[in-house]
């Protein structure tokens, strides 16, 4: 398997492209993307549990309740959730793709993000529909660009792979440096595919990578209401279809893994205000759900991301965090440990303070990507969570985000 360029377009039988269709503003910013397979694809979603839901959410899932889409469309700069007419805009954004590009309405996954409670405006939408199915093509960097909200970079990646001697290509792009919490989805993430995999393991394969991968991603506690991961699977690679678990499955989880990591990655990375990408690594716990509730607890600590923030090797965070977990641990077992391209250090060993250089903790912390590493001790399960620190500039972006 191997990184390779294009997003969501490197999979055979996908175009994509991104406009400025005037729901934003400042006419620099792109913020209406579309996604097209060249046939119907199968197609899966999970969704945010947040209780409040974009109306887009509720579209997209009658939609897709059949397991098929063909187009994804994507606002950016309005939420569409809290409107009393969010669904049939939401619908009317279905029904304006299905026509443009001649299928049906029910065939669209529908997402939009940005400000809630405001109404949104079909107009604009409407008069840029040929626009947009005239800008698709090999632009999945356009329609990454178009979902951003306050992210400061775009987000996307593909993988070649193998599924019985096929070659086989997945890609996706995610918009999320905001509102990101480990409560599924965390953020908008759509992936496209062109190995064949029945509708039934392309659900079971994603909601199974969603609790190793975007449910351990936290930027500030908050759990968004518009958040979704969708993934198309048009089978246009020619592989033999995956309808069972086996070696072909494990092929395909481990390409799909490695895209939603990636965009972990770089999504936690790009936490609004973030400096440093942390990333919490939990080893030897009794029992895996405990490892994930630490990893989560530490890098959704506000004091172990201030630390961090501040370059300051203030262990005693991680095991208070540790500490109020939940997770049913043995504190006097615990070693914890800084890691970055500067080096490693020691700085807890059996749950207390060892002697450590306060120069060298200093000189790792200044890195942009911080490992904290945890040894629990006590059994062969491991986990991984990605956060970032907590700086200044989170508050001044949502002290005046809506305004």
């Amino acid at each position: 398997m191997v990184i390779i360029n294009g997003g969501v377009t490197a999979a055979k039988g996908f175009s994509a492209g991104g406009i400025h269709c005037g729901i934003r503003k400042n006419k620099e910013k792109k913020d209406l993307a579309l996604i097209y397979s060249e046939v119907p694809a199968n197609t899966a979603a999970v969704y945010t549990k947040n209780l409040v839901k974009g109306a887009p959410l509720t579209v997209t899932k009658n939609n897709i309740a059949n397991g098929k889409a063909q187009a994804v469309i994507c606002n950016s700069g309005n939420a569409n959730t809290c409107n009393a007419n969010g669904i049939e805009i939401a619908e009317q954004m279905c029904a304006l793709t299905g026509k443009a590009l001649g299928i049906a309405a029910e065939d669209v996954v529908v997402a939009s993000t940005g400000v809630i409670g405001q109404p949104l405006d079909i107009t604009p939408i409407a008069n840029s529909m040929s626009s947009l199915v005239a800008a698709l093509g090999d632009n999945s960097n356009d329609a990454a660009e178009a979902i951003m909200t306050t992210d400061t970079r775009k987000k996307e990646v593909a993988v070649r792979f193998t599924v019985g001697g096929v070659e086989c290509t997945l890609g996706g792009i995610a918009k999320g440096s905001g509102m990101i919490h480990p409560n599924m989805a965390t953020m908008l993430v759509f992936l496209t595919t062109d190995c064949a995999i029945s509708a039934e393991m392309l659900e079971k394969a994603l909601k199974t990578d969603v609790d190793n991968s975007f449910n351990m991603t936290s930027v500030d506690g908050d759990t968004s209401t518009n958040d979704m991961v969708t993934i198309m699977a048009n089978g246009m690679a020619g592989n033999e279809e995956i309808t069972a678990e086996g070696d072909d499955f494990a092929s395909f989880m481990k390409a799909l893994n490695t895209v939603t990591v990636w965009l972990c990655r770089n999504i936690a990375g790009d936490g609004e205000g973030a400096t440093k990408l942390l990333e919490c690594r939990v080893k030897g716990a009794a029992e895996l759900a405990t490892a994930k509730t630490v990893a989560k607890s530490v890098i959704c600590s506000s004091l172990v991301k201030s630390a961090m923030f501040g370059s300051d090797a203030n262990w005693g965070r991680v095991l208070c965090a540790i500490g109020y977990s939940g997770a049913d641990v043995d504190v006097s077992k615990i070693d914890v440990s800084f890691v970055s391209a500067a080096g490693e250090i020691l700085v807890c060993k059996d749950g207390a303070g060892v002697d450590f250089s306060e120069e060298k903790a200093k000189e790792i912390l200044l890195k942009d990507e911080i490992i904290i590493d945890v040894k629990l001790n006590s059994g062969d399960f491991d986990a991984t969570a990605w956060g970032c620190d907590l700086t200044y500039d989170y508050v001044k972006i949502n002290g005046d985000y809506r305004t």
